[in-house]
Formats: structure tokens, C-alpha cells, sequence
């Protein structure tokens, strides 16, 4: 069979919590190769368990870095192996888990920009680090740091509004100050702080990379509005960070063109551009092509809302960060706990384990439950922090139990009227033109998408994102290449397989979902 001829393209990488992941788009937007280095499987050398360490105190989670670096030099040879054609690459980006953070070592940046094309990067980069176990988004050790954040800024809700969100655990700033509190000497000697994105596109660029607006949104750092480093986030963290964080730059900024070890080592061409990496929500907004009004909703183990907002109003709960793919836009980030195990605990409860007949409850009640109203939380909740099961008659009592149909639409109802209720106080709108687009396990159940649509009042999508970080971040490679020139990411990405209509609003359904 003759070779297929070469099509130009650009790569999105992943560096997630488990997984190095790569995928080729092509000018289509047809994914024409994909590849993943499992951290556990693959890389059995580092010890870890769902890729992270977990420490003996329960709240101390963290990555060895040396595993990031190794596991990019196993993929990029597999590409080799593969025959991939490095040299059809016109640019790239990528993403990463939010919130981890890679310390440089002082004297990490002359080995940077001096990589031999002869050796593994894991081999040149062994002592380029300050903190050799890096702290990720699982870590909540920083309890402390969060209560001295917000207390130098006047308060949860004032730490919000200046960064999008309040002080949390996992968030960068927070882990920056206890590095600074409790190992001064490592944080003495580190000459640059990255994102694991920033780390990631530094590995790419051979030299250090800018953190981008949309990623630096996670970190209890960055004014949101002005979107510059916050002096007072900043002086309360830890000393001279301004000049180890570096100034942020847009996310859809070249930041340069790759290095040349990847040209002499696997045959990049020179003129390839890197992107700026962002982390993997905000990558995600961009593989699901959400647009202004929009809204996705992940329906898995937890839930997950993404919203895109014009004129963000930050709270006490939920995430708002810069966008990234306008930078004019932000976006908003709402974790619901009680998501899929919930409602599998109902349906075994209600439905006899069944799906089908959790189906033929909600057909067989009318939208809107008759009044009937429950909230259903087995696990503390985290918007809001709430625990146990609360159901509301029609006359607006508390009651203990409902009929076995009404309760399975009470729990469906709730959920998504939470979520509604969480987005409109986050400053979202449902506009004429938002789509609703459904991912996860639950995005399978045709009528659970209706009462979706019904509460939100609005048609509701179904879109596969299996890579959605992944050709997400290679969706912006292209959209960098464009930028330069004015070009909206819609416009970009204008080729790329529509989602499917799965269910729209039933007349009547815009009183449902409308705050009383």
C-alpha cells in the first residue's frame, strides 16, 4: 500500500495527572495520529499509583518530575518508531493538570538552552530541579497558607473577586507558600516557578516558557480583571516570586519556536511554533468549541459545569479564569461531588437497579415533579458544603420520603436546578443562542438529557471528548498560528465534527429552571 501523503499539521499534548497523551490534527481538523505513556504502566521506575504519591499524612500528594520529563522522551520516540513525519509540524501547544507547580533550579536554564540532540532530555535535566516531587491538584496540605492568603487580602470573598476564587488547598499560590515556609532553602534556589503547562511548553521552547493568562487563573495569584500578578497575593506568599513566576501572556501567544534539539533529534522544522500551554479544563473548553452562552456539563463520578462568561460576578464558590480562547471573555469552572454515584444510589434504591426502569420514572412524571422538590447529598457537597438527603413537598415541608417515580425526578431536577442556580449566581445567562453540551457516563441517558434541556431551557448536545484537553490544545496551536492576524477561534476550529442534538427544551420548560 503507498504511503499516505504527508499532511501538515499541529500537536496537542496533555500532561495530565495519569498520562503523557499526544494527537496530530490536520488542516481538516481530522485527528490523524494519537499516542499516551501511562505513568504507572510504563513508567514502573517512579513508584506511583495513579500517577501521584500519595504521603503518609493523607493530605500531601505529589509527581516526581523526572516521571513528566522521561515519559515525554518515551512518547516522542514512539512517534519515531511509528514513522510519524516531524517535519509536517507547523506548531504546537498542549496542556496540563491545573495547579501543580515544577520548581527550576538555579543554573536550570543554561542547561535548557544547551540540550544535545545525542542524549534523552530525563538524562540532561536530572539536576535541574529544586523540588524533585512536585505538589499536584490532589494535594490539600495547605490549609494554613489558604487562611494567611485570604486573611492579607481582606477575606474569602475579596481573595475571589481580585483572582476568580478563593483560597484553595490545591491552588498555586498556596502551594508556593508552604514550599517557602517549610524548605526556604529549596525556594531560595529556585530560580523559576511553572504551571505544569509552562513546564511542559519550556521543554518544548528550551527555555522558559510564560505562564498564560487561562492556567494562571488557578493559582490565587492573577487579577482576573487586569490580569497581571496580584502585589498583595504575591507579597503574601513568599519573597521575590514576582521575578520566579515571570510576566503572563495570553494564551493563545506564540511564545517561540521550538528548540533546536527537537529539529536535530526528531526532525522538526525550525520554523515550528510553540503555543502557549494551558491547563486541562481550560484546553477542554477549547476541544468541546464552546462559545459565548455556552455551557458544558460533565456527568461523571462528580460533575463538572463549564461555563463561558462575559461579565464574570466571582463567589465563594465555583472558579471563574481568564478564557482561553478570547481573551476579552472568561470562563467558569462549578464541581458538584454528588454526581453519577448518587444517582446510581438512587437507582438501586428506586429503580431496582435498573437504568431502563430509571427511565420510565422520569417519562412517567410531569416536568416540574408536581412541586416536589429533593436535594440529595450522601457525600459532603462542595457547592455548596452541604451533607444528607432534603425533600420539600409541594407545600414547601420537609418530608421524609417520596414516592419511588417522584424521588428519581426530584434527584435528576435538583441536580441540574443547583446547577443553574450556582451558574446564574456566578453571572451566567442562558442567551437564545446557548447550547448545552453533555459529556460522561450519564450523557447516555436520553431522558436525563431532557430534564437537562428543561431546566436550563435550552438544547442540549452530545459530544465525544475522550481527548477533548488533548485536540483541544491542538485547536489552539492552529488558532496561534491565526491569532496574529485577528482570526476568532470559532472561526478556526469551523471544520471540526459537530456535536449531536440529543434532546430539546419541552414547551412550557423556561418556567422550570427560573430562579423563584
Amino acid at each position: 500500500m503507498a504511503e499516505p501523503a504527508a499532511r501538515r499539521c499541529c500537536l496537542g499534548w496533555d500532561f495530565s495527572t495519569q498520562q503523557v497523551k499526544v494527537v496530530a490534527v490536520d488542516a481538516e481538523l481530522n485527528v490523524i495520529y494519537e499516542d499516551s505513556v501511562h505513568f504507572d504502566r510504563d513508567l514502573l521506575e517512579f513508584g506511583t499509583q495513579g500517577g501521584v504519591h500519595v504521603h503518609e499524612n493523607g493530605l500531601t500528594v505529589t509527581s516526581p518530575v523526572l516521571m513528566w520529563v522521561k515519559a515525554l522522551d518515551i512518547i516522542l520516540e514512539k512517534m519515531k518508531t511509528s514513522g510519524f513525519d516531524f517535519s509536517q509540524v507547523l506548531a504546537l501547544s498542549g496542556a496540563g493538570q491545573q495547579h501543580g507547580s515544577v520548581y527550576w533550579k538555579t543554573g536550570a536554564s543554561q542547561v535548557l538552552t544547551s540540550l544535545s540532540p545525542n542524549l534523552p532530555l530525563h538524562e540532561q535535566l536530572q539536576a535541574c530541579f529544586s523540588i524533585s516531587d512536585c505538589p499536584v491538584w490532589m494535594d490539600s496540605s495547605t490549609t494554613a497558607q489558604c487562611r494567611q492568603l485570604e486573611a492579607a487580602v481582606g477575606g474569602a470573598q475579596a481573595l475571589s473577586c481580585l483572582t476568580g476564587s478563593r483560597a484553595y488547598e490545591r491552588f498555586t499560590g498556596n502551594q508556593i507558600a508552604k514550599i517557602y515556609q517549610q524548605n526556604p532553602e529549596a525556594y531560595s534556589h529556585t530560580e523559576r516557578i511553572s504551571l505544569v503547562s509552562s513546564f511542559a511548553a519550556s521543554l518544548f521552547l528550551g527555555s522558559y516558557s510564560p505562564i498564560d493568562y487561562s492556567d494562571g487563573s488557578g493559582m490565587n495569584l492573577l487579577q482576573i480583571q487586569g490580569k497581571v500578578w496580584s502585589q498583595a497575593c504575591l507579597g503574601a506568599c513568599a519573597p521575590h516570586l514576582e521575578e520566579k513566576l515571570g510576566s503572563p501572556v495570553p494564551s493563545c501567544s506564540v511564545v517561540g519556536a521550538v528548540s533546536s534539539y527537537y529539529v536535530q533529534r526528531y526532525g522538526f522544522p525550525p520554523g515550528c511554533k510553540v503555543v502557549a500551554f494551558t491547563g486541562d479544563n481550560p484546553a477542554s473548553l477549547a476541544g468541546m468549541r464552546l462559545e459565548e452562552g455556552d455551557i458544558a456539563v460533565s456527568l461523571g463520578t462528580s460533575d463538572t459545569l463549564f461555563l463561558w462568561l462575559q461579565e464574570p460576578t466571582p463567589a465563594l464558590e465555583g472558579h471563574i479564569f481568564c478564557n482561553p480562547v478570547d481573551t476579552q471573555h472568561y470562563m467558569a469552572l462549578l464541581c458538584f461531588k454528588n454526581g453519577s454515584l448518587m444517582r446510581e444510589k438512587i437507582r438501586d434504591e428506586s429503580a431496582s437497579r435498573s437504568w431502563s426502569e430509571f427511565s420510565k420514572a422520569l417519562q412517567s412524571t410531569e416536568m416540574g415533579n408536581g412541586g416536589n422538590l429533593g436535594f440529595y447529598f450522601d457525600v459532603m457537597e462542595i457547592t455548596p458544603e452541604i451533607v444528607g438527603r432534603h425533600r420539600f413537598s409541594a407545600e414547601n415541608r420537609e418530608v421524609s420520603a417520596f414516592p419511588w417515580d417522584v424521588e428519581i425526578r426530584a434527584l435528576i431536577e435538583g441536580q441540574f436546578m443547583a446547577k443553574r442556580i450556582h451558574a446564574e449566581g456566578l453571572g451566567y445567562r442562558v442567551m437564545p443562542k446557548t447550547k448545552i453540551l453533555a459529556t460522561g457516563g450519564a450523557s447516555h441517558n436520553r431522558d436525563i438529557l431532557q430534564v437537562l434541556a428543561d431546566v436550563f431551557g435550552a438544547p442540549v448536545y452530545v459530544i465525544d471528548t475522550a481527548n477533548s484537553a488533548c485536540v483541544g490544545s491542538a485547536y489552539r496551536a492552529f488558532h496561534g498560528l491565526a491569532a496574529e492576524t485577528d482570526v476568532p477561534f470559532s472561526e478556526v476550529v469551523k471544520l471540526a465534527p459537530n456535536p449531536r442534538l440529543a434532546a430539546t427544551p419541552t414547551p412550557g420548560a423556561s418556567q422550570l429552571g427560573a430562579p423563584s
